[in-house]
């Protein structure tokens, strides 16, 4: 048999149809007809003869290259209708439809809270503009401390358990459940988190309220004091409650989070006697809602019955997501060598800096606030549950693209990766920008059902521009964050964010004093403006 030494064809060519042709001076070399041998330049396995010398006839291709290029050219084309649909606006495929069926139910889910905080404040509000100011002071102040390690937490576990799920998912021997080292070491670390942010607030309320700006001589530092006191105990089942949340839209499930939280509020209905009407469902915050009115107008309690009724609900809904989570995944790992802290706590750091800046920026707004008086505040806190209530839903969406692009980054697809991008800004610019008409035309009445004081409503509306003309920068701020969280890239997240976080403090310091609370929210429209920007230019 013959060979032909000087020939090798790479199996990409082998593939590609093309007509083999030797030269003149090549067939010289050939003593008589025969068959050649190829080899792979890629594997340097020889590939079996098949092609007589003289004549050589066209190269023919066998079934399974032939059916690898008619794969590959029809891939072709989908991208191809795929590039004319984007310019269109739309998005054809399973990217679209995952990212959708994943951010319908978070929608709900990150709505929850902050509409949680709606009611608790319309309830407030009732009471007067003093107790008003006097929760929002305390609310504030836990948000800050319990939100450093919180949202760290929180997007990390998301990453960290959706990779894990791509590559180590493993079960357990008898039970049958999942073990991964990502979902203990999240479960553990939110429980220590919790025991030292409970500590740090009850112990130093007092503290933390100066630092505010509200002194002991406040009318609003005693009742104050006392509301911020009693939060400080939920903050443990708070900060599980937020990991479990993190760990489930790890294994891409934003549906449970919403069955055991979104129903905390289901007999909201019962108790919305001050023409503030809301329907959500779930299991979880049906407590707090039952509790509102009864302790805040039945028992006389005021502002210390609505935190007495939000601590009760963050153990009711901590207990529920434990329990389901319970029924898929090991909790905790029988030895502990088994837990794996390493990761949470260097991308935890570059994301503390992070949280550290944006609350940082926050915090100076809400003190520029409260040192303009009970009234200033008052509208304030109104102005900053709205944008948040509203704003957030568009991190449903962003929390949606942070699973997907997880889970296909940890198997090198990045053609989803990229295709999960597109598509989550699409949607995300088009529905800040129905937030923010909506917003605009209903705000007046929105402001209403929260107090009646003419003083705390002509505040208001100095402040709705702000308020209404920046969701859809704040959804483009957030949904690229959460495309940065998907592919792990913490550390341009964190410097970039502290960047923007000096620039838009710096506004809050100096604009307040020129153009009153207009100017704190001319800061914080900064700061969600330059977030965007740190976003775009990645």
């Amino acid at each position: 048999m013959a060979r032909w030494p000087s020939l090798s064809l790479s199996l990409s060519r082998l593939g590609s149809g093309t007509t083999i042709i030797p030269t003149q001076a090549e067939r010289l070399l050939l003593p008589l007809p025969g068959l050649l041998d190829f080899t792979s330049r890629r594997t340097g396995t020889a590939i079996p003869p098949r092609l007589h010398a003289l004549p050589l006839p066209p190269f023919q291709e066998d079934a399974a290259l032939s059916l690898s290029k008619k794969e590959e050219e029809e891939e072709e084309e989908e991208e191809e209708d795929n590039a004319l649909l984007l310019g269109s606006g739309l998005y054809p495929g399973t990217v679209g439809i995952d990212l959708i069926l994943l951010a319908l139910p978070a929608v709900l889910g990150q709505a929850i809270d902050p509409m949680a905080q709606l009611m608790e404040t319309a309830y407030i509000g009732k009471l007067g503009a003093l107790e008003l100011a006097s929760a929002g002071i305390g609310v504030a102040i836990f948000n800050i401390l319990s939100k450093i390690f919180n949202i760290p937490l929180l997007s990390i576990a998301t990453s960290f358990v959706a990779e894990d799920i791509s590559k180590n998912a493993s079960k357990h021997s008898t039970s049958g459940k999942l073990e991964l080292p990502s979902v203990s070491s999240a479960l553990v670390l939110a429980a220590a988190i919790g025991t030292i942010e409970a500590l740090a607030l009850f112990l130093g309320s007092g503290l933390f309220l100066k630092l505010m700006g509200v002194s002991p001589v406040s009318p609003m530092y005693k009742s104050a004091r006392l509301f911020l006191s009693l939060r400080a105990l939920g903050a443990p089942a708070n900060v599980i409650m937020l990991a479990v949340q993190g760990i489930f839209r790890g294994f891409k499930d934003t549906k449970t989070p919403v069955l055991f939280i979104g129903n905390h509020h289901h007999l909201l209905l019962i108790g919305i006697v001050f023409s503030l009407v809301v329907s959500a469902k779930g299991l979880g915050n049906l407590s707090a809602v039952a509790l509102l009115p009864l302790l805040i107008y039945g028992f006389k309690l005021g502002i210390t019955g609505a935190a007495i009724s939000t601590v009760a609900s963050q153990y009711i809904i901590a207990i529920l997501l434990m329990w389901s989570l319970s029924k898929r995944a090991v909790l905790l790992p029988p030895r502990v060598d088994q837990l794996e802290f390493g990761g949470y706590l260097k991308s935890g750091g570059m994301l503390l800096g992070r949280t550290l800046s944006i609350l940082l920026t926050m915090t100076i707004g809400t003190s520029m606030a409260a040192r303009q008086g009970p009234t200033a505040m008052a509208a304030h806190q109104i102005c900053l549950q709205v944008w948040l209530a509203v704003s957030l839903l568009a991190d449903a969406l962003a929390v949606s693209a942070q699973a997907l692009i997880a889970s296909s980054y940890a198997i090198l697809d990045y053609k989803r990766v990229q295709k999960v991008a597109m598509f989550s800004l699409q949607i995300g610019l088009a529905s800040g920008l129905a937030l923010a008409v909506g917003l605009y035309i209903s705000f007046g009445s929105i402001a209403k059902l929260f107090t009646n004081d003419p003083q705390v409503l002509a505040v208001v509306s100095s402040c709705a521009l702000f308020v209404c003309a920046s969701q859809p920068v704040n959804a483009l701020a957030f949904i690229f964050d959460g495309l940065h969280y998907g592919v792990s890239d913490f550390d341009y997240v964190a410097q970039a964010t502290i960047v923007v976080g000096v620039i838009s403090s710096l506004v809050l310091l100096y604009a307040p004093r020129v153009f009153g609370l207009a100017g704190v929210w001319a800061g914080l429209t900064t700061l969600m403006g330059l977030r965007m920007a740190a976003g775009i230019l990645r």
